[in-house]
């Protein structure tokens, strides 16, 4: 996951282990994910998770508010023109 997260940025998120536990425990206690199942691997517990109907539903949900804040942005960028570099003139 976490080098997953960090292809998918283009290297722009770093997940830190304790960081990713506690977000995928939080979303376990709230039901977006659950463990799918679990192997140990030198010496080592590898939980394996998935994504659960409630956890889908939130992640569309989630999606589209950014993709408003994007559109919300993008519209303000676009009103007020471009300056140098790709920044607003304002």
């Amino acid at each position: 996951m976490i080098r997953e997260a960090a292809a998918l940025s283009g290297g722009r998120v770093t997940l830190q282990p304790g960081t990713l536990y506690a977000a995928l425990d939080r979303l376990a206690d709230e039901g977006l994910v659950e463990v799918d199942r679990e192997e140990i691997v030198d010496g080592r517990t590898r939980r394996y998770y998935r994504l659960t109907q409630p956890g889908a539903t939130a992640l569309g949900a989630e999606t589209e508010r950014l993709r408003a804040s994007a559109d919300a942005a993008a519209a303000q960028l676009k009103r007020f023109g471009h300056g140098t570099a790709g920044r607003p003139a304002w």
